[in-house]
């Protein structure tokens, strides 16, 4: 199992970001999968999850900015990130909950 996160950066409050997930060496879209986020000197948290039908969940303090999707023809999984705050930076990570993986993470940074 395989997981690669990409599209983080360091941008400005308010701006967007587009995370990327790819999944390999397992049936994507037989799985749900989530983004789990760590902030510095914090515990990681959950940020969102998507399930095999499509339905969605979101942490409290993302609801309404961002957006999680899959593309099974793909393999790949998705975090739109919308009006950002400086509170969103820290490590993005990919995750298949019944598989226990964890991909290597993109680093997101918000500050003026």
């Amino acid at each position: 199992v395989q997981l690669q996160a990409s599209g983080g950066g360091s941008v400005r409050p308010g701006a967007s970001l587009r995370l990327s997930c790819a999944g390999t060496g397992f049936a994507f879209s037989a799985y749900n999968v989530a983004w789990y986020r760590q902030a510095p000197g914090k515990q990681r948290e959950m940020v969102a999850r998507i399930l095999i039908n499509a339905d969605t969940e979101y942490a409290d303090s993302v609801k309404g900015r961002f957006t999680i999707s899959r593309d099974n023809t793909k393999k790949t999984l998705y975090l739109q990130m919308d009006t950002l705050k400086p509170e969103d930076t820290g490590i993005y990570y990919c995750y298949v909950p019944t598989l226990h993986s964890w991909g290597p993470g993109t680093l997101v940074t918000v500050s003026s």
